[in-house]
């Protein structure tokens, strides 16, 4: 392979399996993709390092299935910087690690203040890592020359960096919490796909009535089955502000729609008769939506002095003492404990509140092992503190 050339053929690719079956130690792995171009969140460059095998830039489009190289490196420990962003794409062609490394997340459990690869890379080994092409379109055709070389050197450093970072995981007395850490990443299931996504679109609360909102559904459905057929992305067709200003207008005709200023993008005037339908149908459809969607979404903390104030206050108190907790082991507080996992047990507390059963609601939401042991405890006595000052009578009352 030419020194930032691109494995693009199947022989291609199966040399680069030998080659790098025949190198030592971790594999530093990533994935570029082409968010915000394309409707797919598929990878469009794969590059791989390895110590004692070298840096190969991988085709997945060309390539197609990489369970052969996956077999291969299935014993080594792979080495991924958010390794959540990057997982999803790399199993889609058939890359799923066993043993992984994210310097991303070590970085956050470390305490770094920054935790973006550039920033980590340049303080942890003093090299300033360009972020250049980190937003470029990776579907582009040939890849230019500048962005391959960018992409190399995102793996190339990862080794190095893990080296350092298992250092100072060892010398925190991190190890272990960092090795729980990765596998709840690898174990993680995938989100099931959201109901009604067309309640995504941006603005969409300021669309009032049901007949409104069952137009910016259809609008909606219309785009994205345009954006999936022509893989591009939904937003570079018709934006978000377009489909919610014609759902609140409610123009009577195509021409009107055609007429309406705030319809705008590159796809507004060439599809206006895709759209046109797709009001029509909005208009016409007996399947109203509710106003709102049902969710078990909780309402935001601040609300809740009103809505439930018992939860707010045991909420308060408890992120208060996570807090210190999380200055004490130099650890941010979302990652010392899941936010949306103390807010459900300040909510809905156990009946019987102790560091038991605190400690086992937290785990059936998620939560690890280190962060019960580190959490449970303090979160049952701020909830007991709560309730007492609240039950028992001040001595001026008796």
């Amino acid at each position: 392979m030419a020194e930032h050339g691109v494995v693009e053929t199947r022989d291609a690719y199966f040399e680069a399996i030998e080659t790098l079956a025949g190198g030592t130690g971790p594999i530093g792995i990533d994935a570029e993709r082409a968010s915000g171009f394309t409707y797919s969140q598929r990878a469009y460059l794969i590059q791989i390092y390895r110590r004692d095998a070298g840096t190969f830039l991988f085709d997945p489009p060309a390539i197609g299935d990489f369970s052969e190289l996956n077999e291969s490196l299935r014993d080594a420990e792979w080495i991924l910087h958010a390794a959540s962003q990057d997982l999803a794409c790399l199993r889609e062609v058939g890359l799923d690690p066993v043993n992984m490394f994210d310097t991303e997340l070590a970085a956050r459990l470390l305490g770094l203040p920054r935790v973006g690869l550039g920033t980590v890379v340049e303080e942890l080994l003093g090299i300033h890592l360009a972020k250049e092409h980190s937003a470029a379109n990776w579907s582009t055709r040939p890849l230019p020359e500048a962005w391959l070389v960018y992409a190399a050197l995102d793996v190339e450093l990862l080794p190095d960096l893990r080296d350092r970072m298992v250092e100072m995981l060892v010398e925190s007395e991190k190890t272990q919490i960092a090795a729980e850490e990765f596998a709840a990443v690898l174990a993680r299931e995938t989100k099931a796909p959201r109901v009604d996504p067309w309640r995504r679109l941006s603005g969409v609360h300021s669309i009032r009535g049901q007949r409104n909102l069952a137009v910016a559904r259809e609008l909606w459905i219309a785009r994205d089955a345009l954006a999936q057929h022509l893989d591009v992305s939904p937003g570079r067709l018709v934006p978000d502000a377009s489909l919610v200003a014609a759902a609140r207008v409610m123009p009577e005709s195509r021409q009107a729609l055609a007429d309406l200023r705030e319809f705008s993008g590159r796809a507004s005037r060439s599809e206006l008769d895709r759209w046109w339908a797709a009001i029509q149908a909005g208009m016409s459809s007996p399947d109203l939506p509710a106003l709102k969607a049902s969710s078990d979404t909780l309402p935001p903390p601040r609300a809740w002095a009103e809505r439930n104030p018992e939860a707010d206050v045991r909420f308060k108190a408890a992120r208060a003492a996570l807090a210190s907790v999380s200055d004490e082991l130099a650890i941010p507080l979302e990652n010392l404990l899941t936010p949306d996992f103390l807010r459900r047990v300040a909510w809905s507390p156990p009946e019987s509140v102790s560091a038991d059963s605190i400690g086992s609601a937290l785990a059936d939401l998620g939560a690890r092992a280190w962060q019960v042991a580190a959490t449970a405890q303090l979160i049952a006595d701020a909830f007991v503190e709560v309730h007492q000052s609240i039950c028992l009578p001040s001595e001026s009352d008796s």
